[in-house]
């Protein structure tokens, strides 16, 4: 008996249905509209290989409508990834199975990324374009030469991300992206005529992509469509006209068909209607053996391409040779110690380490302001990628997106630049970055009140806090030249952990007059100052006000009021100290202080109720940066005063 595309197809379907309806929660209404869709791009043109998952030349595939995560599991089971079994499918959205609600990323399984808020897998897509192309210019089409395809639906499509990215990739010309959008006019509120009237044709000829418009469950018109995208020399959206839920009586074109299972009673009708006379999650044996097929074909056309291997480029950082370059660079710093701002001591140690092949640098139109560039770096411009610096444009949230593309990509090392106050339009990718566990570094400049005259609107407060609060993400907040280049370092070398770097736009003094190889940065917090063996406080503190801190230390020590100043670069790092360790820098005295331009209670965990914090609570004021630290307190002569009443 001859298989067809369409039997094909509703073993996707049925795979989905019955998934969601064991789990009595999942979204059935996009795997059952996109099966076709999907079924002829696995079968007839993606690249990939299900032995080796992580072949670097394979084609990404994109779930951006990560709610309807059980097409990509199916697909994955059926052309043999060794990822997903059928008892994992049963066990959809229970605990620790690999068939989460959204896709999760898993390194070596088939899913790409991780997707669930709307938008953000349009993103990453376009960062694997960027990826593929950066590494296509180093290493010849020989080697590198492959595809990114994304599935977006209606709701990717309304969020802000995709607008900022899918801008961006027609300006650079991605012709090696190719978006399927999933255009059923359907969300979960119902129409999407409720709230969208775009004009999504013209909406994306603008940005420079070719639209293509199909029957998305007419198979002739989808390999069409699939063809002419593979000789663009845009990126091309194809808009396939689809209707949500396919095959169910009474639920498909409905958003009923969107967020919830079909029901026992509307599954039955399912399977009548589409022929399929077979139990829950049983696939006829001659269907499953022709899905194998298909991969096994895609496996042995992957092996035919001369590059084998997974990695593009050598990992193995010549750290030595470039640790002797900082060395003289803090050398001669180290003669003069004059003021000066940490958003330019990390331009100098991006002077030296611009030069790591796979070192990918950026920033949200603020190049000059967060000394990303350097005269080091090469443009990424439109269809010329031997570059490795991206103007990203005044698209913050789309940067960082991309960026976690590029990371997911291969071995590449992404970083951006924007002002700290704007992490907050970041924050959405930043914290998937520290889910999927990703080396993404964000350069953060005009980290305080110390940025001046810019005002409330631009100065951070409570930022730093919200971002220590990310699981698995490393806030650096380093307080001179020697700190930045070891948080730099850290960043670099963590393959598992982003890193935020925040950055003064001010001039400060330096904390450390030595030179040492001796990462101090790496434990997080340590005693940079002790004014005598016996003391009476520990102040804590980071970045622009560890200079302060030192001052006071100084002038209590006048005083006869002894203490010892530890700098905390990085909480996150200080956390994972032993507790002999943090009971040494912590327990010493019974006072503990915290000086950071900040919100403060995140450091009371380290000051204890009996401790004195001094930051910001409130927002801050349009002023020279001097006067703002007086109006708010941040000045040796308050802090004194304040630690000698409470001692």
């Amino acid at each position: 008996m001859r298989i067809n595309n369409r039997d094909l197809a509703n073993a996707i379907r049925f795979l989905s249905i019955d998934a969601i309806q064991k789990a009595n929660s999942g979204h059935p209404g996009m795997p059952m509209g996109m099966a076709d869709v999907a079924t002829v791009l696995f079968k007839d043109f993606l690249r990939f290989d299900p032995r080796n998952p992580s072949w670097i030349n394979r084609d990404r595939f994109v779930l951006s409508a990560g709610h309807g995560s059980m097409l990509l599991y199916s697909l994955l089971y059926l052309t043999g990834y060794k990822s997903i079994s059928l008892n994992d499918i049963k066990n959809f959205r229970q605990i620790n199975s690999i068939c989460a609600g959204h896709p999760e990323y898993h390194p070596d399984s088939g899913i790409e990324t991780t997707t669930g808020p709307l938008g953000q897998g349009i993103s990453n897509a376009v960062g694997f374009a960027i990826s593929e192309e950066f590494l296509k210019k180093q290493n010849g089409k020989n080697k590198i030469n492959h595809k990114t395809y994304v599935l977006a639906g209606d709701g990717c499509l309304m969020e802000g991300i995709s607008h900022e990215a899918l801008s961006l990739a027609g300006h650079l010309k991605l012709k090696n992206l190719i978006l399927l959008f999933d255009n059923n006019s359907v969300s979960i509120d119902g129409p999407t005529s409720l709230a969208v009237s775009d004009d999504h044709e013209k909406r994306f000829k603008s940005y420079g992509w070719n639209y293509l418009k199909i029957d998305g469950h007419n198979f002739r018109e989808i390999s069409r469509a699939l063809n002419k995208a593979q000789k663009s020399q845009k990126p091309t959206a194809i808009s396939c006209k689809t209707t949500i839920g396919f095959g169910s009586p009474n639920k498909s074109g409905k958003s009923s068909a969107h967020g919830s299972p079909l029901g026992e009673d509307e599954v039955k009708l399912v399977r009548k209607k589409l022929k399929w006379n077979f139990q829950p999650f049983q696939i006829p044996k001659n269907l499953l053996v022709e899905w194998r097929k298909i991969g096994e074909k895609a496996g042995k056309n992957a092996k035919k391409n001369n590059f084998k291997g997974n990695k593009i480029i050598n990992e193995s950082i010549n750290f030595n040779r470039l640790n002797n370059s900082l060395n003289r660079i803090k050398d001669e710093y180290l003669k003069n110690l004059k003021p000066i701002a940490t958003r330019k001591t990390s331009e100098m140690f991006l002077d030296v380490f611009s030069k790591l092949p796979n070192l990918v640098g950026g920033s949200a139109d603020l190049a000059g302001s967060n000394n990303t560039k350097t005269k080091y770096h090469k443009i990424i411009k439109p269809g010329n990628f031997s570059g490795n610096y991206i103007h990203y444009g005044v698209r913050e949230h789309a940067m960082c997106g991309i960026m976690n593309g590029i990371s997911l990509h291969s071995n590449l090392i992404p970083y951006g630049g924007t002002f700290l106050i704007f992490s907050d339009y970041c924050k959405p990718s930043i914290r998937l970055a520290a889910m999927m566990k990703q080396r993404v570094i964000y350069v953060f400049t005009h980290d305080s009140i110390g940025l001046g005259e810019d005002g409330p609107t631009h100065q951070p407060i409570e930022q730093l806090t919200s971002l220590r609060s990310i699981p698995n993400l490393n806030v650096f907040r380093p307080a001179d030249l020697q700190e930045t280049f070891e948080c730099w370092t850290l960043a670099i070398q963590n393959k598992r952990t982003p890193s935020v770097i925040a950055l003064t736009r001010q001039g400060i003094n330096p904390v450390r007059t030595k030179n040492s190889n001796i990462n101090h940065s790496a434990k997080g917090g340590y005693e940079i100052l002790r004014t005598r063996k016996k003391i009476n406080l520990t102040i804590i503190s980071s970045g622009s006000e560890t200079s302060l801190a030192c001052d006071i230390g100084h002038k209590l020590a006048t005083e006869s009021i002894y203490c010892k100043i530890i700098s905390m670069p990085c909480q996150e790092l200080f956390d994972q100290q032993n507790n002999a360790y943090k009971k040494k820098i912590l327990k010493e005295t019974k006072l503990v202080v915290s000086i950071e331009a900040s919100e403060t209670s995140y450091w009371k965990k380290y000051t204890g109720d009996n401790g004195l914090n001094f930051g910001i609570n409130d927002f801050g004021k349009s002023a020279p940066y001097k006067e703002i630290y007086n109006y708010f307190g941040l000045n040796t002569k308050n802090i004194i005063n304040r630690i000698k009443s409470k001692l």
